[in-house]
């Protein structure tokens, strides 16, 4: 199994005639992923990469029976795009535009939570399972190299370091369930401990990697998930960013959402706070193999079919 998404999953594109949407659509289709519908309002009756292209998510959805939402919309239009997905009755949409307005995407998340729908993202590059299906740029044309299948479910702010912690995990004799590149955004559809759960009803995953870094609440939520007993699959976390304890309060890097306002906020809290939870806590990538076998997880169970 996998969480989200899998081989039945059925995607429409949102934004598909855009250079950006074309592109990860040819990726997307090689790879496997079931693309049936592209949108673009006014483009209705084209196609790109073979998939047919509709004015509106409601008519791509009755036309195809698409379930799964990619949405290639600039920042201004994301709100919009996102209500759109979810009264078409879409029930997993992947919002890849970054430094969306925080006033918009509360509206966007919170339409999604009243809706019962995964929202993942803002400022992602998508989610994987590997061997079944991919939303988004994640992986490019490498995906095949960069995610092996296996029973390690991933989590990352970060859409780079969701490759390089699949990578590690390869490189350790290990695979992935499905990796998910949560989002970068200061607001993000749904949060760690969400994910986590996720991971922890699925059969198929063993441990779980998360990879963090300064700002936001998202790894506190899911130390007091793994303390009240929610988790009790082998957790492995990576946090990020030490250095921006030298620096003055409220400065981002990277990502915007980055910023340590307070002691909280800060890598190394966030490290403690996990680490007291009983997550592992991993310092570099090539550690992580290492933590998953003290785990233990059994390593014969992750290899690829």
């Amino acid at each position: 199994m996998s969480i989200l998404i899998d081989e039945s999953t059925r995607v429409v594109v949102q934004g598909i005639t855009g250079s950006q949407g074309r592109f990860d659509t040819r990726y997307c289709v090689a790879y496997g992923t079931d693309v049936v519908a592209g949108v673009t309002p006014g483009r209705g009756g084209q196609d790109v990469e073979g998939v047919p292209v509709h004015n509106t998510v409601k008519a791509a959805v009755e036309a195809s029976g698409a379930t799964a939402s990619v949405i290639y919309v600039p920042a201004s239009g994301i709100k919009d795009a996102v209500l759109e997905a979810v009264d078409a009755g879409i029930g997993i949409i992947v919002a890849l535009t970054e430094n969306v307005p925080r006033h918009d995407a509360a509206i966007a998340v919170a339409a999604a939570r009243a809706a019962g729908v995964w929202l993942i993202g803002f400022n992602t590059n998508g989610v994987i399972s590997p061997g079944k299906s991919k939303l988004g740029g994640i992986g490019g044309n490498r995906a095949d190299e960069l995610y092996v299948p296996g029973r390690v479910g991933v989590c990352s702010r970060s859409g780079g370091m969701s490759a390089e912690l699949s990578a590690a995990l390869a490189a350790g004799g290990y695979g992935v369930s499905t990796c998910i590149s949560m989002g970068g955004d200061p607001i993000v559809g749904n949060d760690m401990s969400e994910y986590a759960r996720q991971f922890e009803a699925d059969p198929d995953t063993d441990a779980m990697l998360f990879y963090g870094e300064p700002g936001s609440g998202l790894e506190q939520g899911l130390a007091r998930a793994m303390r009240d007993g929610e988790i009790t699959k082998p957790v492995v976390a990576l946090i990020a960013g030490v250095f921006q304890e030298n620096h003055p309060k409220g400065l981002s890097f990277g990502h915007v959402a980055a910023m340590i306002r307070a002691e909280g906020d800060s890598a190394s809290a966030k490290r403690r706070l996990l680490a007291e939870a009983g997550a592992r806590i991993a310092h570099r990538l090539g550690e992580i193999p290492e933590l998953l076998d003290r785990a233990p997880v059994d390593r014969s169970r992750h290899s690829s079919p």
